[in-house]
């Protein structure tokens, strides 16, 4: 049986998304690849006709782990007047929804720790990503210096996932 041309990239799409899930749950460290190809319904056998190595996979799942955080943030924010736009995004981060569902939740409280003991390409995934959502938090702040908006950013990211993590 012949598979569409699109098969491969749609499934490739369904392991990374589904991976991004399981690692916000039980973070970097806690699924092998067996666990992380169960999770599409897929056998581990075929994980290296889409992925290198596992760390490349994890990299993938936490890029899009984060560009879903950044785009909540930007639903968020739309619409909203600019004073509002930063506190309602610190009231949804913080919130006991963001909080317990860890499933669809942030991906720096739960793989933070995990990735700085990662690969580089882990390491270089979180890093580039961390700093676009630093540049969302700075966009709400256009009251702000460049400079001070970027310090305020970073403080409130680093505020919101110690928040979460402590909860």
């Amino acid at each position: 049986m012949r598979y569409v041309e699109d098969h491969r990239r749609q499934t490739r799409s369904r392991i990374v998304e589904n991976a991004s899930y399981g690692l916000r749950q039980k973070g970097a460290d806690g699924l092998s690849v067996v666990e992380l190809m169960k999770l599409v319904g897929l056998t581990h056998g075929g994980f290296y006709n889409h992925f290198d190595s596992r760390a490349a996979l994890v990299g993938e799942a936490i890029a899009f782990a984060m560009d879903q955080m950044v785009e909540r943030w930007k639903k968020l924010a739309n619409g909203k007047a600019n004073g509002d736009r930063f506190d309602a995004l610190i009231a949804d981060y913080l919130s006991p929804r963001h909080r317990d569902d860890t499933r669809h939740g942030c991906a720096l409280p739960a793989l933070a720790a995990d990735v700085a003991r990662a690969s580089p390409s882990e390491m270089r995934a979180l890093a580039s990503k961390l700093e676009n959502m630093i540049e969302i938090v700075v966009e709400l702040l256009p009251d702000e210096e460049p400079k001070q908006a970027r310090e305020i950013a970073t403080g409130a990211i680093a505020s919101m996932v110690g928040s979460i993590v402590l909860s």
